[in-house]
Order: structure tokens, then sequence, then C-alpha cells
């Protein structure tokens, strides 16, 4: 016997939108996973960077780069995992180019799965995959001699205010691989956005020793902000100066903000950029 039928024309027993919008999304996710677990290259190369940065700044550049008022090592710490997350972002860009030319957009527009699933689950990998990214270069700081100076809570609060910021900003590099013509492309793309958000930044150098415009640009760059936020929360500022900004004076109110802005701006134009490919 068919299901009934209620008045608003929804079978009865079928799932309502938000619950199979989550389970769509949770399918792609595991998807996504499985893939990362059978490409250990994938995790190898997502960490290895990382590390080198650690080692290169903090033990090649570390002896001829002061910083005011605290160790320089701890002063990188923060910055590195605020590059990190945000590199590791492009993965959401690169991925998606890469299924668009391969043609498994094609196989997911056949199946009757909510048009954001494919965009949810390449995310949520990425932030797992940053996640892991993350751990590895803590115990890499570690062994450099860097040490959290807070309370357990605020330290959680410093990697939330990471992994959110990473998942947000993965939205917008999984706009900009949709967007792209090839996934050949989408890093030279990608570096042109990233490069000056993290170099132009107070991640390795504190911006006051930054040109005037490069100064003004760090003080009011949202990684700037992360840095700080993350910095603060660790307890790695000791008595270096906080730049006379709001942003860096608001650093996890700026982080929170921004992170929020992005997803409003950039969750509905991938989706819908999504959604026009997969009509084609």
């Amino acid at each position: 016997m068919s299901a009934a039928v209620s008045a608003t024309g929804i079978r009865a027993g079928t799932p309502s939108l938000p619950a199979r919008w989550a389970g769509d999304g949770w399918t792609v996710t595991k998807r996504n996973l499985i893939k990362i677990k059978r490409s250990p290259d994938m995790i190898i190369f997502a960490v290895l960077q990382p590390i080198m940065f650690v080692l290169l700044f903090s033990q090649v550049y570390g002896g001829s780069i002061a910083v005011a008022g605290t160790d320089y090592t701890q002063f990188l710490m923060a910055g590195i995992f605020a590059q990190t997350v945000v590199f590791g972002s492009t993965f959401s860009g690169s991925a998606m180019a890469q299924d668009l030319k391969e043609g498994i957009i094609d196989r997911f527009r056949t199946l009757p799965m909510s048009p954001s699933a494919v965009l949810i689950g390449r995310t949520n990998a990425d932030l797992a995959l940053n996640g892991i990214s993350m751990l590895i270069m803590m115990g890499t700081g570690l062994l450099v001699g860097w040490r959290v100076n807070s309370t357990p809570g605020r330290f959680l609060a410093a990697i939330g205010l990471l992994l959110l910021f990473s998942y947000a900003f993965s939205w917008v590099m999984a706009l900009l691989g949709m967007t792209v013509r090839s996934p050949e492309t989408i890093n030279n793309a990608s570096f042109i956005i990233l490069f000056p958000i993290t170099f132009i930044s107070n991640a390795f150098v504190q911006s006051s020793n930054l040109p005037g415009p490069l100064q003004t640009f760090a003080d009011w760059n949202p990684v700037s902000a992360l840095v700080q936020a993350v910095r603060e929360l660790f307890g790695n500022l000791g008595s270096a100066p906080v730049p006379d900004t709001w942003p860096m004076q608001n650093a996890v109110a700026t982080v929170l903000i921004g992170s929020a802005v992005m997803l409003v701006v950039f969750v509905p134009l991938a989706v819908r950029k999504f959604e026009s490919i997969s009509s084609r």
C-alpha cells in the first residue's frame, strides 16, 4: 500500500527538509572522509607544511626576529595556526574544481539529495583535516618550546575560533573552486588571496614594524584579528603592545563577526553557484 499523502502534499514518513539536509550532508561528509583516509599522502602533505613553517621560523629566523614583550616562539605559534587553517581551507576549492572536472557532480545531480549537501560534505571534511593538522602542529610547537599560558577553557576557545574561521573561509574557497575553469587554476587563484592576508598581517612580525599602508592593512586584516585573538586566549601575548585599532582591541569579537559575515554571504552564493552548475 502506498504511503498516505497529507494535505500539504508530503508523503507520510518522508523525512523533513532539515532532516534530509543534515542526512545528505553527513553522507557526503563520510564519502570525503573515506577519500582522505584512502589518500594518506593528502594528510602527510597537509601537515608537513605547518611543521616546516614552525621549524623554519622558530629555529632559522627566530634568533633574528625580535618581538617586544614576549618570546618569538610564543608569538609565532598563533600565526602558524592561523596560516595553516586558512591555507587548509583551499582544499575545499581544489576538491570542488577536481570533482567538476571528473564529472562526479553530474552523478550527484542524478540523486535525490539536497543541493547543498555536496558543499556541506566538502567543507565538513576539510574542517576535520584542519583539526588533524592543528593537533600535529601543537605537538611540534611543544617540541620547540611553545606553551599555553592560560586556562583550559580559554585554550578550547582559541581552538574553536580557529576552526570556526577555517570553516567559514572554506566556503569562500569552495565558491572560488566552482568559479575557475580548471583544478590547475585554483592554486594560482587562491594564492592571490591567501598570500596578502596571511603575510601582510601580524602572524610573523608585529604590524608596527610594517610600512604605513601595510601596517594599516595588517591592523584591519581579519587574519590579524584571528592571530591576535588566539594569542590572547593561549596567553602568548606577554607584554607586547596591542595596536590601537578596533579589530585588534576587540579581536575575538572581530573573528566572530567576520566568520558570521562570511557564512551569511558565501554559503548562499556557493549553493546558488552549485545549483546553476548542476542545472546545465
